[in-house]
């Protein structure tokens, strides 16, 4: 297994994870917080999709489809106790956009040769990820992070546990 083999499989599974711990859940369901001061998975999806845009956008070759305002700058810390204006997207919205961001993200990976994910990273991303490798595993953790906060909504609302 090549490095960037390892970093496809990383991004795919927890896109996987992600669409199993939201395959139950409604619209609605999106919009329940894990705790009173934690953001919805609403919130966390819009972040997820527009954080893993951003630092794709770090990755050489990259390139993003141009999201939605829906998304756009919405979902940043300075947002997150505030509702986005026109409210949230639908889960199926969601769904759609996270798995175009990360179809990208997966495609950049596949132009990439080991010399390129030994490349600095710079921008406010290099003190947790120092290499254009190290910024992909962040983006699969990144995804790994929020998703565990979604179990928690699941146990809240009586969903089974899947994992």
């Amino acid at each position: 297994m090549q490095a960037k083999d390892a970093i496809k499989l990383a991004l795919t599974s927890t896109q996987g994870l992600l669409g199993s711990y939201l395959s139950d859940l409604s619209d609605q369901d999106l919009l329940v917080h894990p705790v009173p001061a934690a953001n919805n998975i609403a919130w966390q999806l819009g972040h997820l999709i527009s954080s893993e845009a951003s630092m794709g956008a770090m990755i050489p070759g990259a390139k993003y489809p141009e999201l939605p305002a829906g998304l756009k700058g919405q979902m940043s810390s300075k947002t997150a106790k505030e509702t986005p204006p026109g409210g949230f997207l639908k889960k199926a919205e969601y769904l759609d956009w996270f798995n175009k961001v990360r179809s990208a993200t997966i495609a950049s990976v596949d132009k990439l040769s080991d010399t390129d994910l030994d490349k600095p990273n710079s921008g406010d991303m290099a003190k947790w990820a120092p290499t254009v490798g190290a910024l992909l595993m962040l983006t699969a953790n990144h995804t790994m992070m929020h998703a565990g906060q979604f179990s928690v909504v699941r146990r809240a609302l009586g969903k089974p546990v899947l994992f």
